[in-house]
């Protein structure tokens, strides 16, 4: 059902950019306190880059959008040494085990490796196995705004 969406670049004039905002301030609001809607949505568009870091991709059902990733210079507020971070990988409830996330994971790192980025990074609660599949190494177990989660790497080989 979802292996042959499209995935698209989501630029910061997109009609999409409130719809995709809002799933990911429903999602992850709470991990950035005191952002309001209005915030959160200028914080996305801020995230649609025309190429490499930052990047907004989603996937497409037609003219709606089902699932969305980025590619973004932080998202973890207190370690910004490690840089650029996969973020915001989400699909819509009913999309999901159709490999869209992965797709859209896939996607992201194709842009990262295009871009020259050797390694990035990523952070997530509860999603450890998926991002394992995929070839993610775990790096620390930490507690992040009062949630357990655990950054994990992904390093690519430099160009011979």
């Amino acid at each position: 059902m979802g292996s042959g969406l499209p995935l698209v670049r989501i630029h910061a004039n997109s009609s999409h950019v409130a719809t995709l905002a809002g799933w990911i301030h429903a999602e992850w609001g709470h991990l950035h306190s005191g952002r309001d809607f209005a915030a959160a949505v200028g914080h996305f568009r801020g995230d649609c880059g025309l190429a490499g870091v930052p990047s907004v991709f989603a996937a497409m059902d037609g003219e709606r959008p089902v699932g969305t990733a980025s590619l973004v210079v932080d998202d973890m507020s207190d370690r910004r040494e490690l840089t650029p971070w996969l973020a915001s990988v989400y699909v819509l409830p009913e999309w999901r085990g159709c490999g869209i996330a992965s797709r859209l994971v896939r996607r992201v790192e194709e842009e990262a490796l295009a871009h020259g980025v050797e390694r990035f990074y990523l952070y997530t609660p509860d999603q450890q196995a998926l991002y394992r599949r995929l070839g993610w190494q775990d790096v620390e177990e930490r507690e992040y705004r009062g949630e357990m989660v655990t950054i994990m790497q992904r390093d690519f080989p430099a160009p011979a």
